[in-house]
């Protein structure tokens, strides 16, 4: 029996809600790396960064390419990024919401006096 497609989805989110995994996607969006590249960029241990990469690996988001001892690895394809530019959207217009409430309860803080 095959899996129903919005559980298939809730798995996918699941699979990035890690910070570590979005930051590696996100660094791989200007093209490939070397692993201790990516161990520069990230504060994690390398066999936390490992485990993550494995996960991105089996989910097909990234691929992996020895180069001779070096292993590098890039995005699986342009959706990963169309994703990650998505979800930065989001967050700009719920930030964007939040930072125009913000803005109201100042301005009827200064209309109402000290509180």
């Amino acid at each position: 029996m095959s899996l129903p497609l919005y559980e298939a989805k809730a798995e996918l989110f699941r699979l990035l809600g890690h910070p570590v995994r979005i930051r590696v996607l996100e660094l791989l969006q200007d093209g490939p790396m070397q692993v201790r590249e990516l161990l520069t960029a990230i504060e994690v241990e390398p066999t936390g960064l490992s485990q993550h990469l494995a996960v991105l690996r089996r989910s097909g988001m990234v691929t992996a390419q020895r180069e001779g001892s070096t292993v590098v690895y890039a995005l699986a394809g342009g959706d990963v990024a169309e994703l990650l530019r998505a979800a930065r959207q989001l967050l700009t217009a719920k930030l964007s919401g939040q930072h125009e409430l913000l803005g109201e309860l100042l301005q009827a803080k200064g209309q109402s006096g000290p509180s």
